[in-house]
């Protein structure tokens, strides 16, 4: 039977090999910067909606480079909780329908509902990696997206929706910054000085 302890502990090695999910927030920051600048093309919203989907496709791989660049480790055998993390993002598939219906009744609304569903899916996050700064800032951007979605009248503004969420994930990659520096500490304690990943 696992207990309490034990689900900590394997909590805060997962945080502190996959260094709280900092790679998969890095590369959502560069491709939501990319989602920004493709928004203030003179198109259409369906067409600017189109595009959006081809440069989110970005992500896995730029996470993919990213965690090489800062070490972080996505296969840990050992840890029966590693596999949820894989799960919880196909989670974001059953969400497509969804987008999918927007884009093609509500182009204009495409962006906000994109923005709304790339927060809330951070949410489980926060009890997977024990760290708060996932739920508060999924709520964040979910509120944040569809408060400027229901503001912004001019469809020429709709890049504000990209921009606010790239500086939300840039906000969150610092608060998630911060405890895996917290963690790190404890899991030195616990695990020894060289079970601890370099810090990138």
């Amino acid at each position: 039977m696992v207990t309490a302890q034990d689900f900590s502990a394997l909590k805060l090695e997962l945080s502190v090999r996959a260094k709280n999910g900092l790679d998969f927030i890095g590369a959502a920051c560069i491709v939501w910067a990319g989602i920004a600048f493709v928004w203030t093309l003179p198109y259409a919203p369906a067409r600017l909606g189109f595009i959006t989907f081809f440069v989110g496709a970005l992500v896995l791989p730029l996470a993919g480079l990213l965690s090489k660049v800062l070490g972080t480790t996505w296969v840990l055998p050992h840890n029966p909780l590693q596999p949820l993390g894989l799960w919880l993002n196909f989670a974001q598939l059953f969400y497509l329908p969804i987008l999918l219906f927007v884009f093609s009744r509500y182009p204009q609304h495409f962006i906000m509902v994109y923005g709304v569903i790339t927060g809330a899916h951070f949410f489980p996050y926060a009890w997977f990696y024990d760290t708060k700064a996932y739920a508060f800032m999924a709520g964040v951007i979910a509120v944040g997206c569809t408060a400027l979605g229901l503001w912004i009248k001019n469809p020429a503004e709709l890049y504000l929706i990209p921009l606010f969420l790239t500086g939300a994930l840039l906000l969150l990659a610092g608060l998630l910054f911060i405890s895996y520096r917290r963690h790190r500490q404890v899991y030195a304690a616990t695990a020894g000085p060289n079970a601890v990943p370099a810090l990138a």
